[in-house]
């Protein structure tokens, strides 16, 4: 089910006029307006639509270019707690955000592929601000509450590796980061 297919079936149910601020309001004000419009969108599949909906996001990951980096990857660009073996780089662009790339070394690592192309489809180009204040534990509104205790802490450490570099960009900047922490 694509996102386009997923959003008319939403509208022809009734469940097009709830919005993700109005769900999860606490959490809506922290993040980049393409990432809660993405969370809507998850919010009311089933496992199975949820399921088919990432395995196309899985399939739509680009590996990092071998212009921003190449085997073996360094240490500092490691997920840690991360199953699947995740490596995170954020390249600044001129107009004060970040791109984000990524590398996932499990061949099977179908979740931390999706979560992958979600955050830098959401999360790069986005104020700097925002991506900083995005909570870990979004990952369960894209994936559900029953994700093993091994792939929620690896897709976690992904998104605080990601929140880490906007918070790292705006103290060198000398503005005040959210306090978010996982």
């Amino acid at each position: 089910m694509t996102v386009g297919r997923f959003r008319e079936c939403k509208r022809l149910s009734g469940f097009a006029g709830l919005r993700y601020d109005q769900v999860m309001p606490e959490t809506a004000a922290n993040i980049p307006e393409s990432l809660k419009t993405l969370a809507e969108d998850f919010a009311f599949l089933d496992r199975a639509e949820r399921a088919e909906l990432l395995i196309e996001f899985a399939d739509k990951f680009r590996e990092v270019p071998s212009s921003v980096a190449t085997r073996p990857f360094p240490r500092e660009n490691h997920v840690e707690r991360c199953e699947s073996d995740a490596y995170i780089w954020a390249e600044d662009l001129p107009d004060g955000t970040l791109k984000f790339h990524f590398a996932v070394e499990n061949p099977q690592g179908l979740s931390a592929k999706a979560w992958s192309v979600i955050l830098d489809e959401t999360l790069s180009g986005a104020p700097l601000e925002q991506v900083a204040g995005m909570p870990c534990d979004l990952v369960f509104d894209f994936y559900g509450k029953d994700l093993s205790m091994g792939k929620g802490q690896g897709l976690m450490g992904m998104a605080d590796m990601v929140t880490a570099y906007a918070k790292q960009r705006l103290k060198a900047r000398n503005q005040p980061g959210p306090a978010v922490a996982c």
